[in-house]
């Protein structure tokens, strides 16, 4: 009551008080370690943007969605701490879901806000209305929709839990606006009561020992690492592992920096476009094993013909790989760099004299190599880019031939150094992951190695980069075409070049300057080495446009549906029939 004798809202009063559901929201970020959020406001989720501002929490303001997701996972994968994005309802959503594909099936931990109309006019088709839990299904590993803000800090904590503990995955947050803006007096949450949900650690002892028997008893073993050992930090193990059996290790596209590649037992990256080297170990093994790897397409060729009479061992935390590709002869289920370091003390000190001279052999007759004729080469530039980084700079990489090339010619020392999308081959994806690597990592060289054709798709990201100052660098490789597809249309399609020339291209260097950002361009070899350096010496963004000959082509190759002896060296003499599997 009042002087006047007026009766006071106590319960208006009290809500007044209280923190909003968007307060909470962010307050559980904090809570949870988060230092950028990603993202892009709107309406439905302007409740958490005005939240932000009383935060420690840095917003990192996107100019697309996609970006912002990708600016996430990038993140994610070069620190091994979950990225937050943060977008509104409806389309604001929906053009997440790539970067969740993404995300998904690299194992890369993302937590992605997204706003919604309020709850009383869900499934009525509200304005920027969509069914984002519905949609978003097949391509998280959970997600929430929020109805009550007494679940809040619950849901918040199960979901960084989730998206960080056992096979990491991106985890979805819908969240209406009404709950965003309401009161929430729910106390924090520290407990988490996840029935059915169980992460694996250490592997079975029995699984193991039959393992190190297998070790023991094989002639010519050979190591392939996976993605799991990068998100394990599995790589110092495997190392020892290796140097006590004497066995060669090959990596994935995504399990490069895993092992230093540097190291003499390492041959490099297996598969598709992996080194001659290394596929000639993989078709003349006795045993492999693989570590953090699920047998993906792309490193068996045809199933019938991999490593035939060969042993096979899988480690894996995610039971859902075991004989899905492949039945393996062992299944350990686990933490490949626990599994490992229980495995060791049963290891001793092998005698594959022999074989390390057969794949010593073989790395001296089937060397990475490439035309120092007819104009400036890829091949070339990332030659030179691994000489100046010396395997030390985080590189990041959007999917095509330069994907490749830089996989081929860019070593990586250091575990979480490599970036590249996998499964889900995203173009678009190497410029704004450089982004989040650098931010991440602000002590750390970043250079993102993309395409003409991916760097178009989120180079409007040239603003967040001069926005924030990052030193990040972007070396585009400029052939005019969608390269991969043109290889493929020469090598499989009589040439018959569609859609793949990519005429109309700007020119970059003025592109980037229009955004403040400083642009050199490489047309000769002789400038390689000094225009690179100027760029990896400068203190801000810098774009690096390589303007390369037109048709080059990615070897070694072994064609879709055909198996790893069948491996192409360089380009065929004659036109190949077309592929019976996926490009």
């Amino acid at each position: 009551m009042d002087s006047r004798g007026n009766i006071l809202d106590t319960q208006e009063e009290s809500d007044q008080k209280l923190p909003t559901g968007g307060e909470k929201i962010i307050q559980c970020l904090e809570r949870e370690g988060v230092e950028y959020v990603f993202g892009l406001s709107g309406g439905a989720i302007m409740p958490l943007f005005d939240a932000l501002v009383d935060s420690k929490i840095q917003l990192v303001l996107t100019r697309h969605e996609q970006g912002a997701t990708h600016m996430a996972d990038g993140y994610a994968r070069a620190t091994g701490r979950p990225g937050v994005v943060l977008v509104t309802s409806g389309p604001g959503a929906t053009n997440t879901v790539t970067g969740l594909l993404t995300a998904l099936m690299d194992s890369a931990p993302v937590v992605v806000l997204t706003g919604q109309t309020i709850t009383s006019m869900l499934g009525k088709d509200a304005f920027q209305e969509a069914d984002v839990t519905g949609i978003t299904y097949p391509v998280v590993k959970h997600s929430y929709l929020i109805k009550n803000a007494a679940d809040i800090p619950r849901i918040i904590r199960e979901a960084f839990h989730v998206a960080t503990s056992g096979r990491p995955g991106p985890v979805l947050v819908d969240i209406p606006k009404d709950i965003g803006q309401g009161p929430c007096d729910a106390p924090f949450c520290d407990e988490i009561d996840l029935p059915g949900y169980e992460v694996a650690t250490r592997g079975a002892p029995e699984a193991i020992a039959e393992t190190a028997r297998l070790l023991r008893a094989a002639k010519r073993p050979l190591l392939y690492v996976g993605q799991g050992a990068v998100i394990s930090g599995a790589g110092k193990a495997i190392t020892t592992l290796a140097e006590k059996l004497r066995a060669p290790v090959v990596t994935t596209l995504l399990g490069k920096g895993a092992v230093d590649e540097t190291h003499p037992l390492h041959l490099g990256m297996m598969g598709m476009h992996g080194t001659a080297y290394a596929n000639k170990a993989v078709a003349g093994c006795d045993l492999i094993m693989s570590i953090g790897g699920r047998w993906d397409d792309r490193i068996t060729g045809r199933l019938s013909d991999f490593c035939t009479g060969a042993v096979k061992i899988h480690v894996d935390i995610d039971p859902a790989e075991f004989n899905k590709i492949i039945r393996p002869d062992v299944s350990i289920l686990g933490d490949a760099r626990l599994v490992v370091e229980d495995l060791l003390p049963q290891i001793e000190m092998a005698d594959t004299a022999d074989w390390l001279e057969q794949c010593d052999k073989w790395r001296r007759l089937y060397p990475l190599k490439y035309s120092k004729q007819g104009g400036l080469r890829a091949q070339h530039v990332l030659d030179r880019l691994d000489a100046l980084t010396q395997g030390e700079a985080i590189i990041t990489t959007d999917v095509g031939q330069h994907q490749m090339w830089a996989a081929q010619f860019c070593r990586s020392r250091s575990n979480r150094h490599w970036i590249s999308s996998g499964g889900a081959g995203t173009m678009g994806f190497g410029f704004p992951a450089a982004i989040g690597a650098q931010f991440g990592n602000p002590d750390k060289k970043v250079w993102a190695v993309v395409g003409d054709g991916g760097f178009q798709m989120t180079l409007s990201e040239l603003a967040t980069a001069f926005i924030h100052k990052l030193p990040v660098n972007v070396l585009i490789i400029n052939n005019n075409f969608l390269g991969m597809i043109r290889q493929w249309q020469e090598m499989f399609y009589e040439n018959r070049l569609s859609g793949s020339d990519l005429e109309g291209n700007p020119d970059f260097v003025k592109l980037a300057q229009a955004y403040g950002v400083k642009a050199l361009r490489i047309r000769r070899p002789a400038d390689a080495d000094r225009i690179l350096r100027e760029a990896h010496e400068h203190d801000g963004p810098c774009v690096v446009v390589a303007e390369v000959v037109k048709e080059d082509n990615v070897f070694p190759m072994i064609p879709a549906g055909a198996s790893v002896s069948e491996m192409l060296i360089e380009k065929p003499k004659h036109a190949l029939a077309k592929p019976s599997g996926s490009t």
